[in-house]
């Protein structure tokens, strides 16, 4: 394994930001709870794209968003060789910390740069994946010029994996996140270019592989349920996915979280615990 982490200007990684980064002590905050709460929510989706494509010994892995880098670990522990981009350096600093420990080869490396910087050197891609939900991020333009860019790198034939939110009635989980939409002020239908969450159209994931030249070749649903030991706990998790920053910018923080718990009750279960069903959909494209 040789793993390869950039920091690269992404508009679809990791998690959907406002404009303006948020204050230093909030981003660290966040970028904690990303990794200690709400990471592993998506764990079933990455287990399951990569049993579909048969990801091992021989799998050369661009993360297109790798965040704090738990897709990017499990992968390696199949035996892929993995490369990561993303937008925020303090959850690129997290991925660094899980892939790179003491005691990895020398050949290990961990650079900053563009996109091109992570490229495996004297071989393509062979597997490229855009694991955060497509609902999730701020221009469906920005992810496709990613997309884009990324299967340039890439072998000819090579899977491409989008993930997005299954059906709306499927996903506890969107009542909850409809709180960031009202706070916002956002309008009840997504517009491309806005920042947040919106329910996921049937063919999402399907138009923006075309978008990015893309070539569909199936596509799987998989249950990812979000737990929670307790409310707090859950707030701290959805907040931490930067699909209330807007929210946010339109409200003080006491108002966000004390409406997001109130939106969690439903979902609170007689131990305390916060239990919310979802179904997840990945498309596997190829490379042109």
């Amino acid at each position: 394994m040789s793993p390869t982490l950039v920091r690269h200007q992404l508009p679809h990684s990791g998690s959907t930001r406002c404009d303006d980064p948020p204050a230093p002590a909030r981003l660290r905050a966040r970028t904690r709870d990303w990794a200690e709460i709400q990471e592993r929510m998506l764990v079933p989706l990455y287990e399951a794209a990569y049993d579909r494509l048969g990801v091992g010994p021989g799998t050369r892995l661009l993360g297109l968003g790798c965040g704090s880098g738990l897709a990017l670990l499990l992968a390696a522990a199949r035996g892929a060789q993995v490369s990561g981009v993303d937008a925020d350096e303090s959850r690129l600093e997290l991925a660094r910390e899980r892939l790179t420990p003491d005691g990895m080869p020398e050949h290990t490396r961990v650079v900053s740069g563009g996109l091109e910087a992570a490229a495996p050197g004297d071989a393509a891609f062979n597997v490229v994946t855009a694991f955060h939900p497509v609902g999730c991020v701020s221009t469906v333009e920005g992810l496709t010029a990613s997309l884009t860019a990324a299967a340039g790198l890439a072998e000819r034939g090579s899977a491409v994996v989008l993930g997005g939110w299954g059906p709306v009635e499927r996903c506890a989980t969107a009542g909850v996140l409809r709180v960031a939409q009202r706070l916002s002020d956002s309008p009840g239908d997504y517009v491309v270019g806005s920042a947040g969450w919106r329910p996921s159209g049937r063919d999402d994931l399907e138009d923006l592989a075309e978008r990015a030249g893309l070539r569909p070749d199936g596509s799987g649903r998989v249950s990812c349920p979000f737990g929670y030991a307790d409310p707090a706990s859950a707030v701290r998790g959805l907040l931490s996915t930067g699909l209330f920053d807007a929210a946010l910018e339109a409200a003080e923080q006491r108002q966000v979280e004390k409406e997001l718990a109130e939106a969690l009750h439903p979902y609170q279960r007689a131990d305390g615990t916060v239990w919310m069903p979802n179904v997840f959909r990945y498309l596997i494209a190829r490379t042109r």
